[in-house]
């Protein structure tokens, strides 16, 4: 599955992953979380959309620091669901790291923009 032109012209790093929509990953991880599916789910080096969730760049690029994380270490699977056991979801180190590289990415394309005024 491919993404819009437009994504990977602001943040090419998104071009190295391999992306999926459905399937039972975006089911699971909703599971786990008690609700019916997440809106994407990183294995390694596939994202798993669910089906429907538009190609947002703050997602993608919160899928994207879990692939890292998964490279950083043959262990960030067990280590990300006994921090998630430990903590919780929204208190697990892993989550809180994607989503600060997430918004770091975004406001560095804001602040390059053409249209930022820099």
């Amino acid at each position: 599955m491919g993404l819009p032109s437009r994504l990977l012209e602001s943040f090419p790093e998104l071009g190295t992953v391999r992306y999926r929509r459905g399937g039972l990953p975006p089911r699971i991880g909703g599971w786990a979380l008690c609700v019916r599916s997440v809106a994407g789910i990183t294995l390694w080096n596939t994202v798993f959309l669910a089906p429907g969730v538009a190609f947002d760049a703050e997602l993608l690029l919160h899928e994207l620091a879990h692939v890292r994380q998964f490279e950083a270490s043959r262990a960030f699977p067990l280590a990300y669901v006994w921090e998630s056991l430990r903590v919780g979801y929204r208190r697990n180190r892993f989550e809180i790291a994607a989503q600060r590289f997430a918004a770091t990415r975004l406001r560095a394309a804001r602040a390059s923009s053409p249209l930022s005024g820099t």
